[in-house]
């Protein structure tokens, strides 16, 4: 499977010693190792040129220093380059400034306060309903401008969800993105992507993956979220493929009493086999959260009033 793994959060102790204060990389001073996965690690950085006192809020992703000349690493940075100057949105990530045909090889994104909904979820933080259907909201609307620019994102997973401290969700990683009418090398019939988020046409030799896909691996992060525990159990990308295509999860509504019956059917819609039964865009997936996040707000408001 091509895929990487998850970044920890920024600022998160990675275990690795930090890099050398005052380095330089192309224009950029290096301020602190912020994050790593398999193939790329990201820093804080700053200008190297300009007033002593000027702040570290930018972001460089660049390969791990044994994969710099990697053509799959180069390859990742390459796609989420293309990707970020297709298209720009308030809930996706950007990326400021993008070297990838010459070392140094590097992204520079603008510095997120917060943390991942992966690393959030770790911390034993809970979120309310009316909490998860805004967080999903805002990822729906994030997938509906990359439909409208003909783009997939491709790896959608709570890694790739980032919060801040006031709730507002980027979402994060353009590196396995495709285009709609994308042909050539770039769209072979490889697994991409997080095997326990994958939708089945992801696996499949006959279905080509589009922005419903990405739905799906919505609809597998809206019910962890809900359930307390991800629809299918695997040990093995195999098995989590074979139950993708195979096994329809749990009833949300006997695992979550409490849910209302609406917010656990639109999750099953989204979760469908086929593709042609869940949310057709994310334009459809959006209204539909706007309406179950309006009534999630009402019920807590009267619930608080009464008490």
């Amino acid at each position: 499977m091509d895929g990487t793994d998850n970044l920890p959060v920024p600022g998160q102790n990675t275990g690795q010693p930090p890099v050398s204060a005052g380095q330089v990389v192309g224009r950029w001073e290096l301020v602190a190792l912020a994050a790593e996965g398999s193939w790329a690690r990201i820093y804080r950085a700053r200008p190297a040129e300009g007033p002593v006192d000027r702040l570290a809020t930018y972001a460089l992703k660049m390969p791990r220093p044994e994969r710099r000349d990697d053509p799959a690493a180069i390859g990742l940075l390459a796609r989420e380059a293309l990707a970020a100057r297709s298209v720009s949105h308030r809930h996706l990530i950007a990326v400021l400034e993008a070297h990838v045909s010459r070392e140094p090889r590097l992204l520079v994104m603008p510095w997120l306060e917060g943390a991942t909904l992966q690393a959030a979820l770790a911390g034993g933080r809970r979120i309310d309903l009316s909490s998860v259907l805004w967080i999903a909201r805002q990822v729906a609307e994030a997938l509906e401008a990359l439909d409208a620019a003909g783009w997939m994102h491709g790896d959608l997973k709570p890694g790739n969800i980032f919060l801040s401290p006031e709730g507002h969700v980027t979402l994060l990683d353009l590196g396995f993105a495709r285009r709609r009418d994308e042909t050539g090398p770039a769209a072979e019939r490889r697994v991409m992507g997080t095997a326990q988020f994958l939708a089945p046409e992801c696996a499949s030799s006959t279905l080509r993956p589009d922005i419903r896909s990405d739905i799906y691996s919505l609809g597998v992060v809206l019910y962890e979220l809900l359930a307390g525990r991800p629809p299918l159990a695997g040990d093995s990308v195999g098995e989590l493929a074979r139950g993708h295509k195979q096994t329809a999860p749990p009833s949300l509504v006997r695992l979550a009493p409490n849910l209302p019956t609406a917010v656990a059917h639109l999750v099953h819609r989204m979760l469908a086999k086929d593709p042609l039964r869940r949310p057709q865009t994310p334009r459809e997936l959006t209204g539909a959260l706007v309406r179950l996040e309006i009534g999630a707000l009402a019920v807590a408001s009267r619930m608080k009033y009464e008490g």
